[in-house]
C-alpha cells in the first residue's frame, strides 16, 4: 500500500465574515498526482498555502509526513535554493530587477524542483510559460518522485499529469480518479443523472398538486343544499355531506402529507444562454479587417521582427504563438496603436478592443463588477449580466468593488467589459492566465461565437485548439501563416515529417543500390553474386514502393 505523505483533518478557513474552506478532509499518498479544480476565488491556493505551512488554518490539523516545496502563483525564488542544472534547463535567469513574468515563474518552478521534496504544491505553474517551458514543466512532473497537487487552467497539462481530481466548490472537497477529460465526463454523467431526478421530482410534484386540486374542487361541489327539501330530508342530506366531505379531507390531507414528505431535489445549474451575438453591432464590409506590412521590432538591439507581414480576415480568430520574449505582447501594442504605426493598416468599421495582461489598469477599482462591465456597454443590463454569469461571475459577487475580486474575476471583468462594448475586433493578450477551467470553457464557447475578428496570444494548448482556425508563428524575425487550426497544422507537420522521413529512407536506399551495382559490376573476393542479386531486388522493390 502507498505512503500517506499528507493529511488534512476538519480544516476551515474564513477572511472575514466569508467562509472559504468548511472542514475539510484530504489525504494525499505517495505517486499520487493531483489535479485541485474550482472557480476563481473558491479557495483552491489558499487550501495550497495551508498544506504546504505557509498559512494557518483557522480550525484543522495538518500532518505532513515528508518534505513539501510550493511552486507559488507569485514572487521569486532565492538564488541559494536553484539547482543549476534545472535553472539551465528551465532557462531560469539570475535574479535581477525587471524580470519578466515567464522568467519568475521559471526561476519559481526550478526553485521548487530544486528542493528534492517528497511532496510538490504547485500552483498555477503554467503562467507566462511559453510552449517549450509548459513541456519541460510536465516532463518533470510526470516523473515527479513522490506525490503532486497541481492547480491549473491548462486542461492538457492536467490530462497529461493528473491520475486523480478533487474538486473544490462551496467549501468542499470531492474527489473523482482519472484525469480531468475523466472528470469533466462523470461530472456531465451526475450533471444528466441530477436533471432526471429534478424532472422526476418536478412532475411527481404536479401530479400530487393536481389530486389536492381535485379534491379540493370536488369538496366545493358538495356543499350546498338541493332545493324544495323538507327538514327530515335535509337533515339526512347533511350528515351524508358531512360524511363526504370528511373522506373528501381525508384524501386531501394524505396528498398534502404526501407533498410534504416529497424530498426536494434542486435543479442542476445550467450556463446562461447569451440571447444576443457579440460582436455583431458594427459590421464591417471589407474582407480583411486588419493587415500588416514591413513590420519591424526591436528590443534593445536585437531585432524581433525584420519586415514582417501579417493579415487578418474579417470574422476569422487567429492565435499569434511563440516563444517568450519573441515579440507576441510588442505587436499587438503596434496594432492598438495604429494610428502611430504606417505598417499597420485597420479597415474602416474597424473597432478594436485591447485586453492587456495588466488589465485590471483599465478597470475602475472603487465600482462594481458591474459598473466596470457597464461602463462603455452597447448592450443592456441584463446582457451584462449574462455574459458575467456566463464567465461565473453570479450573484451578488457582481456587486463587490473591482478592489476585493480576485485576479482571475478581475479578467473576467475586464472581458465582459469587452464583450458589452461596441467593439469587432478583440485583440487578446494571454487571456487564459488566472482563470479557472470552468471559466476558460466557458470564455471559449463564446469566442466561438463571437461575431466580429478575434487576434489571440496564448500558450494554453486546448485553448487555441478550440478556438482559433488560423495560427500565426514568430518564425526567425518573420510572421508565418497557417490556414487552419490547431489540430490541422499538427497533421501537417507529421505529415511533413512523414515525408521528409521517407526522402531520407529513398536516398538511403539508393545509396544502397549504388553500391549493390559497383559490386555486381566488379565482384570482390568471398561475394556471392546469387546474394548480392537477390538483395538488389529486394532494395529496388523497397525503393519502388516508397516511390507509388
Amino acid at each position: 500500500m502507498a505512503k500517506l505523505l499528507l493529511e488534512a483533518r476538519d480544516v476551515s478557513k474564513a477572511y472575514g465574515l466569508r467562509p472559504v474552506l468548511a472542514c475539510l478532509n484530504f489525504d494525499l499518498y505517495d505517486g499520487e498526482r493531483v489535479g485541485l479544480v474550482g472557480e476563481n476565488g473558491a479557495g483552491k491556493s489558499t487550501f495550497l498555502h495551508i498544506l504546504a505551512g505557509d498559512l494557518l488554518p483557522d480550525d484543522g490539523l495538518i500532518t505532513r509526513r515528508a518534505p513539501v516545496s510550493l511552486i507559488s502563483q507569485f514572487g521569486d525564488a532565492a538564488e541559494a535554493s536553484l539547482d543549476p542544472a534545472l535553472g539551465s534547463e528551465f532557462a531560469a535567469p539570475p535574479a535581477r530587477e525587471g524580470l519578466s513574468g515567464g522568467e519568475k515563474t521559471r526561476r519559481r518552478i526550478a526553485g521548487a524542483l530544486s528542493g528534492k521534496s517528497q511532496v510538490l504544491l504547485a500552483d498555477e505553474p503554467t503562467t507566462d510559460l511559453d510552449a517549450a517551458g509548459i513541456q519541460r514543466l510536465e516532463k518533470h512532473l510526470r516523473a515527479y518522485p513522490g506525490a503532486l497537487v497541481l492547480i491549473s487552467h491548462d486542461r492538457a497539462l492536467l490530462d497529461g499529469v493528473c491520475t486523480r481530481i478533487v474538486e473544490l466548490e462551496d467549501g468542499k472537497l470531492t474527489s473523482f480518479p482519472g484525469n480531468y477529460s475523466a472528470y469533466r465526463q462523470e461530472k456531465q454523467r451526475r450533471r444528466s443523472f441530477q436533471q432526471f431526478k429534478y424532472e422526476q421530482y418536478r412532475a411527481e410534484e404536479k401530479r400530487i398538486r393536481t389530486m389536492i386540486q381535485r379534491e379540493t374542487e370536488l369538496a366545493s361541489q358538495k356543499t350546498g343544499m338541493p332545493k324544495r327539501m323538507g327538514n327530515s330530508e335535509a337533515r339526512l342530506h347533511k350528515r351524508e355531506d358531512t360524511v363526504v366531505q370528511g373522506k373528501i379531507h381525508q384524501v386531501r390531507k394524505m396528498f398534502e402529507s404526501r407533498l410534504g414528505r416529497l424530498e426536494e431535489v434542486e435543479r442542476p445549474r445550467e450556463d446562461p444562454a447569451i440571447a444576443m451575438r457579440l460582436g455583431a453591432a458594427t459590421p464591417v464590409t471589407s474582407r480583411t479587417a486588419l493587415e500588416i506590412r514591413g513590420i519591424s521590432l526591436r528590443a534593445g538591439s536585437r531585432f524581433l521582427l525584420e519586415n514582417a507581414s501579417m493579415r487578418l480576415p474579417t470574422g476569422t480568430r487567429t492565435a499569434l504563438l511563440g516563444e517568450n520574449g519573441c515579440g507576441k505582447t510588442t505587436l499587438m501594442h503596434r496594432i492598438t496603436a495604429f494610428r502611430q504605426n504606417p505598417a499597420v493598416r485597420v479597415s474602416p468599421g474597424v473597432k478594436i478592443g485591447w485586453f492587456d495582461q495588466d488589465h485590471a489598469a483599465t478597470l475602475n477599482p472603487e465600482a462594481t463588477a458591474l459598473e466596470n462591465a457597464l461602463a462603455e456597454s452597447v448592450v443592456p443590463e441584463s446582457t451584462v449580466r449574462t455574459i458575467l454569469a456566463r464567465l461565473n461571475l453570479r450573484g451578488d459577487d457582481v456587486f463587490k468593488p473591482l478592489k476585493v475580486l480576485s485576479g482571475g474575476e478581475k479578467a473576467k471583468v475586464a472581458l465582459a467589459s469587452l464583450f458589452a462594448r461596441d467593439i469587432n475586433l478583440l485583440i487578446l493578450d494571454e487571456p487564459t492566465n488566472h482563470l479557472d477551467v470552468y471559466t476558460l470553457e466557458a470564455l471559449t464557447e463564446v469566442l466561438k461565437s463571437y461575431a466580429g475578428t478575434v487576434l489571440v496570444a496564448s500558450h494554453d494548448r486546448t485553448f487555441v485548439s478550440e478556438t482559433a482556425n488560423r495560427l500565426v508563428f514568430f518564425e526567425n524575425k518573420s510572421l508565418t501563416t497557417f490556414e487552419g487550426s490547431w489540430p490541422e497544422w499538427e497533421k501537417a507537420q507529421h505529415r511533413d515529417r512523414t515525408l521528409e522521413d521517407m526522402q531520407l529512407e529513398i536516398t538511403r536506399l539508393q545509396m544502397r543500390l549504388a553500391v549493390l551495382t559497383s559490386r555486381m559490376s566488379a565482384p570482390k573476393k568471398g561475394d556471392s553474386p546469387e546474394k548480392l542479386n537477390a538483395e538488389y531486388q529486394q532494395v529496388l522493390a523497397q525503393l519502388n514502393a516508397l516511390r507509388t
